[in-house]
């Protein structure tokens, strides 16, 4: 049975159509869904593993609402596919929390702290609240994750007060990184003009965006001057 719902997941995905894929598997208990989603979360296939993003934020949270301690189980598998000891790499994982946190606060009021804390850096053994990562492709998520939220949750998000740890990001040498810490700032605080973030509005990179279900293509430039106006 598990082979069989997993099939059909991926096939749903595979079709790319998100309200389809997204109606269809209301009709399956979300403890069955989790393990075939997890499978399409690391699937090379772009729209498909957004989708799942999507559908997985939406599972989990009425899985929250059913049975909590299950969907904790679930965050934590995120959590743990981010640590270096699980010998993964957590492809998906900042993504799939975050969207989880937007629709249900529960999760939100438990995990926002520990998504959070992958922005920051490594402190003193007495002092260790960030868990940096490394890897410019899970930064990726990680701010498109906390781009989301910010959206979703604006003004918790601003209680949060992480526009300073956002600055070093719009150094990065990724031109997604910059483009989504630049669009993260404007949302929760419109009047920063650090000076970096000046320059980024000559910054004429191209940035592979995921929002509402569709994937577009935008300059960091365009990006950044969207949302400091």
């Amino acid at each position: 049975m598990n082979r069989k719902i997993k099939k059909k997941v991926l096939e749903l995905l595979a079709e790319g159509d998100l309200a389809k894929s997204r109606n269809a598997l209301l009709k399956y208990d979300e403890h069955g869904l989790v393990n075939p989603l997890f499978s399409a979360l690391y699937r090379p296939e772009e729209r498909l593993r957004w989708h799942t993003v999507t559908i997985f934020g939406e599972v989990l949270a009425r899985l929250a609402e059913k049975d909590m301690e299950a969907a904790r189980i679930v965050m934590r598998r995120y959590l743990w596919s981010l640590n270096d000891e699980s010998g993964g790499i957590g492809w998906g994982a900042p993504e799939a929390m975050a969207e989880a946190m937007c629709h249900h606060q529960g999760l939100c009021d438990e995990y926002l702290h520990m998504l959070i804390s992958y922005m920051l850096p490594d402190g003193p053994l007495d002092h260790q609240d960030g868990n940096f990562l490394e890897l410019p492709a899970l930064q990726q998520g990680l701010l498109w994750g906390v781009c989301r939220l910010a959206e979703k949750r604006q003004a918790l998000m601003v209680q949060q007060g992480i526009v300073s740890d956002l600055l070093p990001y719009i150094q990065s040498p990724d031109a997604t990184v910059r483009g989504l810490a630049a669009k993260t700032i404007g949302l929760l605080d419109g009047s920063v003009r650090d000076d970096l973030l000046q320059q980024l509005l000559e910054d004429n990179e191209e940035v592979r965006l995921y929002h509402d279900g569709e994937i577009s293509v935008c300059t960091v430039s365009q990006l950044t001057g969207k949302y400091l106006e």
